[in-house]
C-alpha cells in the first residue's frame, strides 16, 4: 500500500516561535482584507463551457439529469460547480500556507457519518476533488454555500453576514486551539454526537432540540439492513436490487446478456482487487462477503453522470447483507490550478485524502483501477452505500439554526486542515480580531452574486437548445 504524503507540510525544524513569525509574514504579502475581494477575471470561461468539458466523459444518457438538476436552483448548481469555482478561486488573494483540501467544501458535504467505534461523528463526507492546496479555498467555499442557501431561504442581509460570520469566525478560533495542541492531540480531536446535542441544548430552543435528535436517531438508522430493505426485493426467493429509472438500474435492466457478462465480471473483479488496498483485519472482512448483484446508481448533483455501482454483498447468509458503492474517480477540478496528484490513480487520490481530513474513516474505503468494457481504464474508489450518513435539509433551517451548524462546519474543517498543514502558521495569519471573517463574509456575497449569473447562464443554455436538461 502506498503512504505518501499526502501534503507539503511544514518544515520540521522550524519552531512554533518561526512558525508564528511565518504565519505573520504572509499577512504582511497578502493583507486579511484582501479576501474579501472577487472580481471575475477579464478571461474567464464561459461557465457553461466548464459544465460542458466535464460532461464530455461522462454517460452520455444521464449528463441530462446533472443539467436538469443544477438548473433547479441557484444553490443546486452551485453544489455542481466546482470545477467553475476552482478557476475563480485561483485568481482570488493566496497566503501562500498550503492544507489537504476537502476541494468541495460546501455546506452539505458536512454531515452526520458513522466511526468504526460505531459512535457517531459530525464530519466532512466528500472528497472527489481533494489535492493539496491553500486553506482558503475550502473556507471560502463553505461561507459562500451558506450565503446562497440562506438566500434561497429568504434570509435577510443581517441573518445571512451572521451566519457566514460564524463558519470562519469559529474556524479562525478552533485553528488556534489547534495551534496550542499537541500534535496527538489534534489527531484524536473530533465532534461526536454527544457534543452536538449538548451545543444545541444551550444554544437552540426546544424546537431546534428536537429537531437534531430527531437527525441523530434517523442517522443511525441508515445501516446497510436499511438499504437492503429499502433497495432491494424479492425474485424467485432471492433479494436483488430493485430499478428504479433512470437512478437506479440493475445491471439485468442496462445490457444485452453479452455486453452485462463482461461488465458483472469487470465490477466483481473491482471489489475483490479492491480489498488489497485495505487494512489486513478489514480484507479478512470483506473477503467474507459475496457479490450477489449490481446496480448503476445516479449520485449528488456534480457527480451525475459518472460511474457509479452499488454492489449488494452477502455475508452468512440473506440476513447479513452489506451496500458497497463504487464510484468513479477522475482528476481533481483543482489539479489544473494546483498541480496534479503525486498517485499513481484517483482513487487511491480520494482515499488517501479522506483519510488525512476525516476524525474516522469507513473500514470498507479503498481505491481500485479497473479496465472497462470499452477497453478503457477507470479509477473507482469504494465505501458502504450508508453508514449512518445524513445530511441536513438546509430549506427547513431557521437562521439561528443555520448559524449553528456554519459554527459547526467551520470547527470541522479548521480539524482537517490543522491535521495536514501548518496550524501555528495558518492560525497566526488569521489573528485574533474579526477582520477575516468579515472580509470572507463580503467574499461569500460577492461570489453568490457570481453563482446566481453563472446559474442563469445555464437556463439560457437549457432555453435555447445548447444542452438538454432533464427535469424532475
Amino acid at each position: 500500500m502506498n503512504h505518501k504524503p499526502t501534503t507539503a507540510t511544514y518544515p520540521a525544524h522550524l519552531t512554533p516561535l518561526e512558525r508564528v513569525a511565518l504565519g505573520k509574514a504572509a499577512r504582511a504579502r497578502v493583507p486579511r482584507s484582501s479576501h474579501a475581494e472577487f472580481t471575475p477575471s477579464r478571461t474567464r470561461p464561459d461557465p457553461v463551457d466548464v459544465i460542458e468539458e466535464q460532461s464530455a466523459t461522462r454517460v452520455p444518457e444521464l449528463v441530462p439529469i446533472r443539467y436538469g438538476r443544477m438548473s433547479e436552483s441557484p444553490f443546486r448548481f452551485y453544489r455542481g460547480a466546482a470545477a467553475i469555482m476552482a478557476g475563480d478561486l485561483a485568481t482570488t488573494a493566496d497566503s501562500g500556507l498550503r492544507v489537504q483540501l476537502c476541494g468541495d467544501a460546501h455546506m452539505l458535504n458536512f454531515r452526520l457519518l458513522a466511526s468504526p467505534e460505531r459512535n457517531l461523528l459530525f464530519d466532512i463526507n466528500d472528497f472527489d476533488e481533494t489535492l493539496p492546496g491553500p486553506w482558503e479555498w475550502d473556507l471560502k467555499r463553505l461561507a459562500a454555500s451558506l450565503v446562497i442557501a440562506g438566500r434561497e431561504n429568504g434570509y435577510t442581509d443581517a441573518e445571512r453576514s451572521m451566519i457566514a460570520g460564524s463558519a470562519v469566525r469559529s474556524y479562525r478560533e478552533q485553528m488556534h486551539r489547534f495551534a496550542a495542541m499537541r500534535h496527538i492531540e489534534v489527531w484524536y480531536s473530533r465532534s461526536d454526537a454527544d457534543q452536538l446535542t449538548a451545543l444545541a441544548s444551550e444554544r437552540l430552543h426546544k424546537r431546534g432540540q428536537k429537531q437534531l435528535s430527531r437527525s441523530l436517531a434517523k442517522a443511525r438508522t441508515h445501516t446497510s439492513l436499511q438499504a437492503f430493505e429499502k433497495l432491494t426485493q424479492d425474485v424467485g426467493g432471492k433479494r436483488r436490487i430493485a430499478a428504479d429509472p433512470p437512478f437506479i438500474m440493475p445491471l439485468a435492466d442496462l445490457l444485452p446478456d453479452v455486453e452485462r457478462s463482461a461488465l458483472e465480471t469487470q465490477i466483481r473483479s473491482l471489489i475483490q482487487g479492491y480489498g488489497s488496498t485495505l487494512q489486513t483485519d478489514r480484507q479478512h472482512l470483506i473477503h467474507q462477503f459475496t457479490p450477489v448483484d449490481m446496480a448503476r446508481k445516479v449520485v449528488g448533483v456534480g457527480s451525475v453522470g459518472t460511474r457509479c455501482w452499488i454492489v449488494l454483498m452477502q455475508g452468512r447468509d440473506g440476513n447479513d447483507p452489506l451496500f458497497l458503492q463504487a464510484k468513479e474517480a477522475d482528476s481533481s477540478v483543482l489539479a489544473p490550478h494546483v498541480g496534479s496528484s503525486e498517485f499513481a490513480t484517483q482513487g487511491e487520490r480520494v482515499v488517501a485524502g479522506q483519510r488525512m481530513m476525516q476524525a474516522a474513516s469507513d473500514i470498507f474505503l479503498g481505491w481500485q483501477r479497473v479496465h472497462g468494457i470499452d477497453g478503457k481504464e477507470r479509477d473507482f474508489y469504494v465505501r458502504q452505500l450508508r453508514d449512518w450518513k445524513f445530511v441536513v435539509d438546509s430549506s427547513l433551517m431557521v437562521p439561528r439554526g443555520m448559524g449553528l451548524f456554519a459554527e459547526q462546519c467551520g470547527q470541522t474543517l479548521a480539524r482537517a486542515h490543522a491535521r495536514s498543514g501548518d496550524r501555528i502558521a495558518i492560525a497566526a495569519y488569521l489573528g485574533k480580531s474579526d477582520v477575516f471573517d468579515r472580509a470572507l463574509t463580503s467574499f461569500a456575497e460577492s461570489y453568490a452574486d457570481q453563482n446566481e449569473r453563472d446559474h442563469q447562464a445555464l437556463l439560457d443554455a437549457v432555453k435555447d437548445g445548447r444542452v438538454t436538461a432533464q427535469q424532475g
